[in-house]
């Protein structure tokens, strides 16, 4: 169904009582954002705030919402806690995910609704959308294809295997006061280059690499700090990106999915 129609949510909501709604439902993408800014304002924003008013007529009151790491911009010189400044965009993507945050923090002020909003900084592994960057590349690798990257390599990224951000939803969904954010990342920080390189190491393949230039909306780096979440939840050291990108090629290699 589509979180936009009212009785797409009514549907959801009528097979008897929800408990809590992870909010996943999203348009996703830096680069189509720049594009088609209205369709994701509408869709993450308009839309988000649509969903937490069908949950409060049902009675449904827990939610964990997922955000991202864009919300930050491109301030990035060290770890990022959840206080850093979050009011300079340089995507629509990333404005229209820190607009559903500001509504969502309103609904929570205006109603007994609780929201828990995880901030997911590059997220990778198996199931991963073939449009994904570790996706692409390992689809571009098996086939003896040259790898393209954006810019010289050195951007880096704090890569956060699915898996870690399964557990960190789990673990917020029985969570009850109000509005609260975490930063759901590895606290490790890995340059473009070297991730390609140990997705090569992990598939037993040599990459031919093409470099083109930088594209709008792209931050130079990404870094979070999640020592908040790790706390409050509860969550485990990060999986680091050596382990998750074997998880993800074996995957990939036994999926079948190019």
């Amino acid at each position: 169904g589509d979180i936009g129609a009212a009785d797409s949510l009514a549907t959801c909501f009528s097979h008897g009582p929800v408990d809590a709604v992870f909010h996943a439902a999203a348009r996703a993408g830096v680069r189509p954002s720049i594009s088609e800014p209205a369709s994701y304002m509408r869709v993450n924003v308009q839309h988000t705030a649509s969903l937490a008013e069908a949950m409060l007529s049902h009675g449904c009151k827990r939610m964990v919402f997922a955000s991202s790491s864009s919300v930050f911009g491109a301030q990035c010189t060290g770890p990022l806690s959840e206080s850093a400044p979050k009011d300079r965009p340089v995507s629509p993507y990333a404005a229209s995910k820190r607009a559903a945050e500001l509504a969502l923090y309103a609904a929570c002020a205006t109603s007994e609704l609780s929201v828990t909003t995880l901030r997911f900084f590059t997220v990778y592994g198996p199931r991963q959308r073939p449009t994904m960057a570790f996706h692409k590349f390992a689809t571009m690798m098996s086939r003896g294809q040259p790898v393209t990257l954006y810019g010289d390599g050195t951007t880096a990224r704090d890569y956060t295997y699915v898996g870690d951000v399964v557990t960190a939803v789990v673990s917020a969904i029985d969570r009850v006061d109000g509005y609260a954010e975490y930063n759901i990342g590895s606290n490790s920080p890995v340059t473009l280059i070297h991730a390609v390189e140990e997705l090569a190491d992990a598939l037993n393949v040599e990459p031919t690499i093409v470099h083109l230039p930088d594209q709008a909306g792209d931050v130079p780096h990404t870094w979070a700090n999640p020592a908040a979440a790790r706390q409050a939840l509860g969550l485990p050291s990060a999986t680091s990106l050596k382990q998750g990108l074997r998880l993800f090629a074996r995957w990939f290699e036994c999926s079948g999915v190019r």
